[in-house]
């Protein structure tokens, strides 16, 4: 069942064709990864999800994005209810200069939830969720920007986790991140599909390939192919995607 659908998608910054009729579909509780060289469009097309690129003043779309089967880029779209349904974690974590407590809390207050005992059992549960709770349960008054880099992004996902989102968007969340955070970011996201839709946009091709369940490969703009992830990176169809995947382009 797809949670997501893109079709014939294109975008325009200006007069640069930045998306080319990009068609593919998002299952529900798995991970898409998107991987291509820098530029191809990749990370355009993740912000799409979610409508980011509204921020930008030269940025045109046309197509459909389907979301539950309604399409989010129909003007009568609440953004807000929107982000709240469609999260985002960026390449580096960006915690709020605030408490922990505060981090995770600041989404549910935005959206009216006043009681401290609801609140508390808010982040209590998006911190068990990334497996932050037992490490941080005693130093939730402390800031944020006290923790590790990895601590940070566990947190900045347990601050959308917050909201109750049903899908997240990953624009390389490791990319800040040692081998061994970085593999626990990782064993989190197998963790986090069970609830959740994931899409990644990651550089690092080992990384789709150990974490995604379907993988496309994005080259100036086009989506070159979409696929189970296995038979991406072993049996691709095209010939860019091969040279890609192999290591002779890119």
């Amino acid at each position: 069942m797809s949670k997501l659908e893109v079709k014939n998608l294109n975008m325009h910054y200006g007069d640069f064709h930045v998306l080319q009729s990009v068609n593919m579909p998002i299952a529900q509780h798995e991970i898409t990864a998107m991987i291509g060289p820098s530029g191809c469009g990749k990370s355009t097309l993740l912000r799409c999800f979610n409508r980011m690129n509204d921020l930008i003043e030269s940025a045109k779309i046309q197509g459909e994005i389907l979301l539950d089967e309604k399409n989010i880029l129909v003007k009568e779209t609440n953004l807000i209810k929107l982000r709240k349904k469609v999260g985002m974690v960026f390449q580096r974590p960006n915690p709020f200069p605030l408490s922990i407590y505060e981090n995770v809390s600041y989404g549910p207050k935005i959206h009216g939830e006043g009681k401290k005992r609801v609140l508390l059992e808010i982040v209590q549960k998006a911190l068990e969720d990334v497996l932050l709770w037992d490490e941080l349960k005693d130093r939730l008054k402390d800031s944020a920007l006290s923790l590790s880099l990895e601590q940070q992004q566990r947190l900045t996902i347990a601050r959308l986790l917050a909201v109750q989102p049903e899908v997240l968007l990953m624009d390389e969340p490791c990319s800040a991140l040692d081998p061994i955070s970085t593999q626990r970011v990782e064993e989190l996201m197998f963790q986090l599909k069970e609830k959740y839709t994931i899409v990644i946009v990651t550089h690092n091709m080992q990384q789709a390939a150990r974490v995604s369940d379907r993988t496309g490969y994005m080259l100036l703009g086009r989506l070159v192919e979409f696929d189970e992830t296995q038979k991406i990176f072993t049996n691709p169809k095209h010939k860019e995607t091969e040279d890609y995947v192999t290591g002779r382009f890119g």
